[in-house]
């Protein structure tokens, strides 16, 4: 049977959830276009700013499991109801903003409890219950892939409104795109109907929600997997809050952010594809020990020369090859460990690591930067710690090998 085939029964829950996925996550990469004008504008510091989004980046992760738990007891079209609604007035808030109170408010706290209702977690968990476990991780892919598209619509659209309305406009235009996000949560909510498949023997179901979180923390491999996830997070809101910032002062054009910050969405498409058919046929924590590795090396590189045109958007398209394609790897390894009953509430806790990591990367970054005017000790801090986390990621997976569910031969 085609994958195609196999695809078609749920194809309205896989394209509800990868249009919902790829707004939120879209707009929300695609903020750090707005620090510059806004923090001149409404008299804040960057530091002011990157804080909402590290408070945007702690709600975000502390409050994913508690989503993932409640989509346990009330089902998944509720929370992610809620969860777009929140996002549509959180951005609303951002556009009209005079003042430090309204951006956290608005910017920090409802994003970040709207992300934890709408984007990764909740989405793959979607995505993992609508298909076999022989296609899960490649229809994981490509949700997650669907979802890299956010960048290179928003991104754009928000820097030419920027330059040429103003960025409380280029603002509204996001609460525009952020509308959609309601019909796309409610196709993805059929999933609600899809029965849950046999309980498999080290499957985490028919328990409580403190027994699922003793269990998950008592295993080795999720534990080191959420630890190296803290790296994952540090370094990817560090680059999409700072590299604007960070282009500005060097000169550069300011489109040349907005294209950089869409050649990372372009190149997450390929790059989610590619690692949610390798986490089909291979160890999917080595895979994610290597990407974290990878981005180090390639981080190193971009600072350590002066940037121009070409080597930004090569490090962009770089950066966006390894971006998300963690998310089919840490959803599949989740749901080949614990099953599928809790997969929404045990990934969040995993995410919960992934969120410090964005805290220190947005706010850290920050503080860094105004504290010695320069990026570098804060980038020299990311690739130091993305190597150490790799390594250790990709030495225990081959130390505690698991092997991926069965092919299913095509017919």
């Amino acid at each position: 049977m085609s994958l195609l085939q196999i695809l078609r029964p749920t194809l309205p829950i896989l394209i509800g959830a990868s249009i919902m996925l790829t707004l939120s996550m879209g707009l929300r990469q695609s903020l750090g276009i707005f620090v510059q004008p806004l923090t001149q504008d409404i008299k804040i510091s960057v530091s002011d700013f990157t804080l909402a989004l590290a408070v945007q980046n702690l709600a975000w992760g502390f409050l994913q499991p508690l989503a993932g738990a409640m989509t346990v007891r009330y089902g998944f079209r509720p929370i992610m109801m809620v969860g777009s609604l929140f996002y549509i007035v959180g951005l609303a808030l951002l556009a009209g903003a005079q003042g430090m109170l309204t951006v956290m408010i608005g910017g920090g706290v409802l994003i970040g409890t709207s992300l934890a209702c709408t984007a990764a977690a909740i989405a793959m968990s979607v995505a993992a219950r609508s298909v076999p476990a022989a296609v899960r991780s490649t229809v994981m892919g490509i949700v997650s892939a669907a979802g890299s598209l956010g960048a290179l619509l928003s991104a754009p659209i928000g820097q030419l409104l920027n330059e040429g309305f103003g960025w409380r406009t280029g603002m509204m235009g996001f609460v525009i795109l952020s509308l959609f996000m309601l019909p796309a949560a409610w196709y993805a909510g059929r999933v609600d109907k899809v029965p849950l498949p046999p309980k498999g023997p080290d499957d985490i179901a028919d328990t409580s929600a403190a027994v699922a979180v003793k269990i998950a923390f008592g295993n080795a491999s999720f534990v080191v997997m959420t630890l190296a996830y803290f790296v994952c997070g540090m370094q990817l809101v560090f680059l999409t809050t700072h590299l604007p910032s960070y282009l500005a002062i060097c000169g550069m054009d300011p489109m040349l952010s907005a294209q950089t910050l869409g050649m990372i969405g372009g190149f997450n498409v390929l790059g989610s594809l590619f690692f949610g058919w390798a986490g089909q046929r291979w160890n999917k924590l080595a895979l994610l020990g290597g990407i974290y590795i990878a981005r180090s090396l390639i981080l190193a590189w971009y600072f350590m020369l002066p940037p121009s045109p070409a080597s930004t958007l090569l490090f962009g398209a770089l950066m966006g090859f390894l971006w998300m394609g963690v998310g089919p790897l840490v959803a599949g390894a989740v749901a080949e460990m614990f099953g599928l009953q809790w997969q929404a509430m045990v990934q969040g806790l995993a995410f919960m690591s992934h969120q410090l990591g964005s805290f220190l990367g947005a706010y850290g970054g920050g503080l860094l930067y105004d504290s010695l005017g320069s990026y570098t000790m804060a980038w020299r801090i990311g690739v130091a710690l993305g190597l150490a986390g790799g390594i250790i990621q990709v030495t225990f997976a081959l130390i505690r090998p698991s092997a991926p569910p069965p092919m299913v031969p095509a017919r």
